[in-house]
């Protein structure tokens, strides 16, 4: 085995299942969003995570074949698909790379930064992103990222039909407010079609088995894209949970990325990738078992990029 991956591999299951516990139970502090039908439905108990190292190595706990949407816990495949495919002066000409201190859907921020998104990880930052996406229509467009994602992870996501239906029951006026802002300000062409391809792409869907794949894609990176991974867990790090990035940045140490659906995924560097699923969500909209989880593992492994 190799030597650097060993921290991750050393995890016992009886400590992982003690941790995972715990966090079902710290989660009854948070809450299961509304605002989208389906999600609502959501158990507040449901759990499920698995951790791959990078030596091959497999652990998980809980419901690992119930599907989820991913929600933005996708941003940071949506920024690495267009790296990949455009290049970085085009990405970052439309979107920066600067944390923000208001929440993710916050029109605020938007207009504090005269309508260019602050960064790929809030939901401005991604309907930019989503409007770059190669395609003629919001389902072309989807279609080639789940294509190019599932090639690249051997995953096998998928787009919920029923969640998108969901989705697109209630719409959703502030994302509408956030794309109108952009157009106004040259940052977005076509609102319509960049709000139906961000719904579209949060409806990619999967297990933790196929975030914690999406995850190993940063970790394993080739010489091909090791500088397009290495920028999008830059931004998982400094913006990938909100506001609360550099609270967790400081107590974990890992880069993550959160989803309104509770998944949450955390990308160790030289390490592997762990995956999660609760979905009951703090204020900041983050899932409060998944942070829970992720602490006890860094902390007792050592796993932070700091240490």
């Amino acid at each position: 085995m190799n030597t650097s991956t060993s921290k991750l591999s050393s995890l016992q299951p009886e400590q992982l299942a003690a941790w995972a516990k715990e966090a079902i139970n710290r989660s009854k502090s948070g809450q299961v969003p509304a605002y989208v039908p389906l999600l609502a439905e959501a158990d507040r108990e449901w759990f499920a995570v698995q951790i791959q190292a990078i030596d091959g190595e497999i652990l998980s706990w809980g419901s690992i074949d119930r599907t989820f949407p991913l929600m933005s816990a996708v941003k940071p495949f949506v920024l690495l698909y267009l790296l990949c495919e455009l290049g970085e002066k085009t990405v970052f000409d439309g979107v920066g790379c600067d944390a923000s201190e208001l929440a993710f859907n916050s029109l605020t921020q938007l207009e504090i930064d005269r309508g260019k998104p602050r960064n790929p990880m809030i939901n401005s930052g991604a309907i930019a992103l989503a409007s770059l996406i190669p395609g003629n229509n919001a389902a072309a467009r989807c279609q080639n990222l789940r294509t190019w994602l599932n090639q690249q992870a051997n995953s096998q996501l998928f787009v919920d039909e029923l969640m998108l239906d969901s989705v697109n029951q209630k719409r959703n006026q502030n994302n509408r407010d956030l794309a109108l802002a952009m157009v106004k300000s040259g940052y977005l062409q076509n609102s319509e079609i960049a709000l139906e391809t961000y719904n579209q792409v949060c409806c990619l869907s999967g297990t933790v088995e196929d975030l914690a794949k999406l995850g190993m894609v940063l970790v394993n990176s080739g010489e091909s894209l090791w500088e397009n991974c290495r920028t999008v867990k830059a931004l998982m790090a400094t913006c990938g949970l909100y506001e609360a990035s550099g609270r967790f940045a400081l107590r974990v140490g890992l880069p993550a990325k959160s989803g309104v659906s509770g998944a949450l995924l955390a990308v160790i560097p030289g390490e592997g990738a762990i995956g999660c699923y609760s979905p009951p969500l703090d204020r900041e909209g983050n899932s409060v078992g998944g942070l829970f989880l992720l602490e006890q593992i860094a902390k007792n492994l050592r796993l932070s990029v700091f240490d």
